[in-house]
């Protein structure tokens, strides 16, 4: 038997499950239709085609899938959308030899998301309804959803700004054969700030909305392989994901000096992810997305950082460069050759003077081309 709702009893109905939203820790609930995100998936494509997306997965590898939410549920009628505020840090309380985090990777965001959401769909369930919660996946793409469903409008950063709260949430959606009435969509836009564009580190913004991965840094620091020359010195200290597109923005600047003590326990060092065991890091870090399950990309952002932290007199980093030169990963000994380079320890590189790897003897070649050996 399928249920109906008619709309009066609809708005009473969301207003009773919105009325949960604070209780539950969201910022924002909004709805819309179940309907394909067609512009979206016409703009997926069009990156692809430019390979804007630099070899990113996730919603780009069936965009037809990840724009048609009827192929998460054949009756879906509603999406619920809902925001989770991730604690934008305080850079200047974080040391400068800590590597850095992004804001929603500092804490597993999504998992306080995915519990908030999983209680509104059990009171849709416990009512007849079918109810499925998405959140970070590649089957749906949350900023689409949570545009349309009146969260927040599309920043020229790429991400969902809510009005006088900005852009540091992380998004999901519950999708619903219940039809609810549509939220309304957000009016505002970014105007003629583009402060973003003009922070990034890379030029990764290479028009309002749209960002290139392939010069991304949230997008460089996952993205498997070699973290090419061109960007190595602009990553910084950064281990996972990139916020200065966020940090400079004004919507909601108020509301962030306004916040408590930054959690600031995420921060590492570079030496603690060196010398951790690949076991241990995969279970520190169990939230993220690692490139193939495998923490040498967390330990070559970490000889990255070392390379860019101009300890030229750190026994430590000396002793670790050392260390990973002699590793049987090549991918780590090409970027610790780099980092010795870069803090002055030519020395070291006699250490793989013999080795017949590419990735090894293209960095000792590139090194010499431009004087550097």
């Amino acid at each position: 038997m399928s249920l109906e709702v008619n709309n009066d009893l609809g708005y009473e109905y969301f207003e009773k499950i919105s009325k949960l939203a604070p209780k539950l820790g969201l910022s924002a609930l909004g709805v819309t239709n179940a309907d394909p995100f067609l512009e979206t998936r016409i703009e997926i494509e069009r990156r692809k085609e430019k390979e804007l997306h630099g070899g990113m997965q996730f919603t780009f590898r069936n965009p037809e899938r990840s724009t048609t939410p009827k192929m998460i549920m054949k009756d879906a009628k509603s999406l619920i959308v809902g925001a989770l505020r991730t604690p934008a840090p305080r850079l200047e309380t974080v040391s400068s030899e800590a590597l850095r985090i992004a804001a929603y990777a500092r804490k597993d965001y999504y998992s306080v998301l995915r519990e908030a959401l999983t209680e509104i769909s059990e009171i849709l369930k416990k009512d007849g309804w079918k109810a499925q919660v998405v959140a970070d996946e590649n089957s749906l793409v949350d900023r689409a959803a949570a545009i349309r469903a009146g969260i927040g409008w599309h920043g020229k950063n790429g991400n969902v700004l809510i009005p006088g709260q900005g852009s540091w949430f992380v998004l999901g959606s519950i999708v619903t054969n219940v039809e609810l009435p549509l939220s309304e969509k957000v009016q505002q836009d970014c105007g003629v700030c583009k402060r973003c564009i003009d922070a990034c580190p890379t030029g990764a913004i290479i028009e309002p909305g749209v960002v290139d991965a392939r010069k991304c840094i949230a997008w460089l620091v996952q993205a498997p392989g070699i973290i090419p020359h061109e960007y190595r010195e602009s990553i910084e200290h950064r281990i996972y994901g990139c916020d200065d597109c966020q940090e400079v923005c004004p919507e909601g600047r108020e509301e962030r000096n306004s916040d408590g003590e930054p959690e600031i326990k995420a921060d590492y060092l570079a030496s603690e992810i060196l010398e951790a065991e690949d076991e241990e890091l995969l279970d520190r870090f169990s939230s993220w997305y690692i490139a193939e399950r495998n923490p040498r990309y967390l330990k070559r952002n970490a000889l990255v950082s070392i390379g860019n932290s101009k300890e030229t007199e750190n026994e430590l980093f000396k002793a670790l460069l050392t260390e990973y030169l002699l590793n049987s990963d090549s991918l780590l000994r090409s970027h610790a050759v780099w980092a010795s380079i870069r803090l002055g320890h030519k020395e070291l590189v006699d250490l793989v003077k013999n080795d017949s790897d590419p990735l090894v003897v293209n960095e000792i070649m590139l090194a010499k081309a431009e004087g550097h050996l």
